[in-house]
């Protein structure tokens, strides 16, 4: 076998490594590969930490879900395969402290616990706030509760001081330290109050229409274990009407959808989109690179073949060059990768509550994999082209020029890389509508610059024109498939830049501003018909002139025009779970002023007419005039759809799903719930103090709760802030990466301008006027790339803003001129930094390689 190849592809690789001529291959290649394997490994950790944790998240080998209390027929299920059975109840309440111990209060996630919890895992109780905690099996004595530290601190009481809850007080004894069955859901970012179950009915906290959460777990031998969830899932399965079993779940990691792990999955989507951004505009960088390597070995190869070396020893020795190189520059990405991802596990630190297992070899492999074929899809098939380069050359250079790509070795090429990248965006659609819609600005930026190229021809008169504008517009127009190559190159390039300032600015900041600042601040639920008179007097008493109030009625979709409905009748995610669980219905006689008709008439006491949100409608395929059926407390009321409501649900007002157009439902459990912006003192009576309205309010109506949204939205920002941060850290990349492309398009183009500009000053043209043309140029095409990807990243702003973040968004005017001023002023600097030998190197030597 002939190795010849091997030597030559070596010495070649060294050589080039040495003069610098892979520098911007290997520097794209990198940034890549580290952008995807930062991402992969920070995935990797995450996957099998949840699923070496997944039975001690769980808080069992299976988990049951439901609104109401588990029906018995899963429990007697459990004893006959037998297994252990827990049940646990959970749900939002108010905790307080005494009014000698400051009468402080605060929402607390209340969990009632039984004998022998948790099955799966341990919890970790200290005996003060500032104990390490020790594992225990055992659970609170009735009459006792053990609580987060955070409380303790909210509430400024210690261990061994009485907490309020309900009608009932309770000694804490004990500070939670680790839970393993928590999870990181709405309730649970207010802290946590555990238990006896015993104590539950002493509370009266739990009411006809309060909205608990009951889990049912079970533990045993593994085949019992299969076997019940096999049984289970059957008979969750079956129409509600056989069964008489409805909002039962099957609890997984993965069916399931525990929020944490919906919030992880999130965070790891808006990374997987960045780091596709980077490797795409890396695919761009290489493909332009590439081109100006094969064009400057053209006369190498040339030599060779007059050498005597047949075509396929230079086609394998390049191709050996650009696997070494492939190789080389993929294991550095993947080291870079490596590091950069403790900085995802670090910025993510609250959402990541365990220590993460070793990475598995895969993200190594699909690192190694993803740079190769980045490398040799889009690198290699100009390379490829050297070997076909005819002796001739050697004594005429207008011969054996490169030509277009081959068409079929290109498309699969990209082919193969755009299946890498879907594969790594772990979602078919991310992958798709990342992928594509690169393609499609590629297209739109390509067209638009070559229409443009022609109309500056046809427009600048050369007559009346400076020399140095005609002479630029001969450069650009001479050369038309390099123009449209620079500003396309240059125009994604700024598209990636432009993005990550709106979305880092403009975007976030709509979002997070679109709240309105004198929103309401407080959600109070829980309210009882007999106190709903005392309640509106103690808001007004308070300072609390304006407050929405609304009766709250617990019902369940069960038919449409007729039609049983289940969860199977759908297939959307969403419309599932809608259907499985209870829905808050209300009733007023009053259309909402917050809530916008967008189809039908309210009209108010109309009998038996409901009114819809139009997403939900959509969402469950309903229409005008649909009859739907919903099980209010075993009593079945039917209405027809009169009119759909547009929902503003970032108001921060008390808005329903579904709504009855009547003063009064009779005969149905109800309660009642107000939305107001408290005030932050109840003025001073008698010389007193002032009192904190949340504290008299609990204080009054003890079975309320009062769910403070200025904490709660504060704590759900911090988490929002952390996705920021890691997205922000990995958008490092996606700028450096954009920057190669631009420093990669400018300097694409310099043997050939090297060579204009040396038979221009041959001729007499003077450095001072070329320097103008040079400049022109640069400008021009900056300007143009800087307005299209404005323009492109306008669009895709606004369609983030109405399509995932759900608000209102004009981007500013001046994006398109700051755009393309900020493009003119990239361009400079990088032809000044990549073109400043062209106009330095003296004309003779110019020329003579250019021979």
């Amino acid at each position: 076998m002939n190795t010849l190849f091997l030597k030559l592809g070596w010495r070649t690789l060294l050589r080039d490594l040495r003069a610098g001529e892979l520098r911007l291959l290997i520097v794209a290649v990198t940034l890549a590969v580290a952008a995807l394997t930062a991402v992969g490994f920070f995935a990797d950790r995450l996957k099998g930490g949840l699923q070496r944790d997944a039975r001690q998240l769980l808080g069992g080998d299976a988990v049951l879900r439901s609104d109401g209390v588990t029906p018995e027929v899963f429990a007697a299920k459990a004893r006959a395969l037998g297994l252990q059975a827990i049940s646990t109840v959970t749900f939002p309440t108010m905790g307080r402290a005494r009014d000698e111990d400051g009468g402080a209060s605060k929402l607390v996630a209340f969990k009632a616990v039984p004998a022998g919890y948790p099955l799966r895992g341990d919890m970790r109780v200290a005996d003060s706030v500032d104990g390490v905690g020790e594992k225990t099996r055992d659970i609170p004595a009735p009459g006792t509760a053990w609580a987060d530290a955070s409380l303790l601190d909210a509430l400024g009481i210690q261990v061994g001081q009485t907490l309020l809850m309900g009608d009932a007080k309770f000694k804490l004894t004990r500070v939670i330290v680790q839970e393993p069955d928590r999870g990181a859901g709405f309730i649970n970012f207010s802290p946590r109050v555990m238990v006896n179950s015993a104590d539950l009915a002493s509370t009266g906290l739990i009411q006809p229409a309060s909205r608990t959460n009951y889990r049912f777990a079970v533990a045993g031998p593994e085949a019992a274990v299969k076997e019940y969830v096999r049984w289970a899932t059957d008979e969750i399965k079956k129409p509600a009407e056989q069964s008489g079993i409805r909002g039962v779940r099957l609890e997984s990691l993965e069916s399931g959808s525990p929020e944490m792990r919906q919030t992880l999955d999130r965070a790891e989507k808006f990374l997987n989109l960045v780091a596709l951004l980077a490797a795409l505009l890396s695919a761009v960088a290489v493909a332009i690179v590439a081109r100006g390597f094969a064009a400057k070995h053209l006369d190498d190869c040339a030599m060779l073949r007059v050498l005597g070396q047949p075509q396929r020893t230079i086609a394998l020795a390049y191709t050996f060059e650009f696997v070494l190189a492939g190789m080389l520059a993929s294991a550095l990405g993947v080291l870079i990768g490596y590091g950069v991802h403790y900085g995802f596990v670090l910025l993510l630190a609250g959402l990541v509550e365990t220590v993460l297992p070793a990475a598995t070899f895969w993200p190594v492999a699909f690192g190694m994999g993803m740079g190769l074929t980045l490398l040799l899809a889009f690198g290699l098939p100009p390379v490829l082209q050297l070997a076909q380069v005819p002796p001739l050359r050697v004594i005429r250079r207008d011969v054996g020029n490169l030509r277009p790509a081959s068409l079929a070795v290109l498309l699969v090429g990209v082919a193969g890389f755009a299946a890498l990248l879907v594969a790594a965006s772990s979602d078919l659609k991310l992958g798709l509508i990342a992928v594509g819609g690169f393609a499609a600005a590629v297209l739109v930026f390509a067209a638009a610059s070559f229409g443009a190229v022609k109309l500056l021809r046809a427009s600048v008169n050369e007559a009346t024109a400076p020399r140095w504008m005609v002479l630029a517009t001969r450069q650009l127009s001479a050369r038309p498939a390099y123009a449209v190559v620079q500003v396309s190159a240059l125009a994604v390039g700024l598209l990636a830049l432009m993005l990550l300032v709106l979305l880092r600015t403009d975007l976030i900041s709509s979002w997070r501003k679109a709240t309105p600042p004198d929103a309401p601040n407080r959600f109070v639920i829980n309210v009882q018909p007999e106190q709903g008179d005392a309640f509106q007097k103690a808001l007004r008493d308070g300072g609390v002139q304006k407050f929405d109030w609304y009766p709250m009625i617990r019902g369940r979709l069960v038919a449409v025009n007729g039609k049983a409905v289940t969860p199977e009748d759908f297939t959307d995610d969403r419309a599932k779970r809608l259907v499985d669980r209870e829905f808050n219905l209300s009733n007023s006689a009053q259309q909402p002023s917050h809530n916008q008709v967008v189809a039908g008439t309210w009209t108010p006491d109309e009998k038996d007419a409901i009114s819809v949100e139009d997403g939900i409608a959509t969402t469950l395929g309903l229409k005008m005039g649909d009859a739907l059926s919903f099980d209010i407390g075993g009593q079945v009321k039917v209405a027809k759809i009169t009119s759909l409501r547009k929902v503003d649900w970032g108001s921060m007002r008390v808005n329903f799903f579904a709504m009855y157009p009547v003063s009064e439902l009779t005969d149905v459990p109800v309660s009642y719930i107000s939305a107001f912006r408290a005030p932050e003192r109840v003025a001073a009576i008698n010389g007193e103090k002032p009192r904190s309205f949340d504290n008299e309010l609990v204080k009054a109506f003890p079975n309320i709760t009062n769910v403070d949204m200025s904490s709660t939205i504060a704590q759900v920002q911090r988490v929002l802030d952390q996705v920021i941060r890691a997205v922000e850290f990995l958008f490092g990349f996606t700028l450096a990466a954009g920057l190669v492309v631009l420093f990669a398009a400018i300097t694409a183009t310099r043997e050939e301008r090297a060579r204009e500009f040396a038979i221009m000053r041959a001729v007499g043209a003077r450095a001072s006027l070329l320097r103008q043309v040079q400049r022109a140029e640069l400008a021009g095409v900056g300007l143009l790339a800087g307005f299209l990807a404005s323009i492109v990243a306008l669009a895709v702003g606004w369609g983030l803003a109405r399509y995932v973040f759900d608000f209102n968004w004009t981007g500013s005017w001046t994006v398109p001129l700051m755009g393309s001023l900020a493009g003119a002023a990239l361009a400079l600097a990088a032809g000044w930094w990549g073109l400043r030998s062209v106009l330095n190197t003296p004309v003779v030597e110019t020329l003579r390689k250019a021979q």
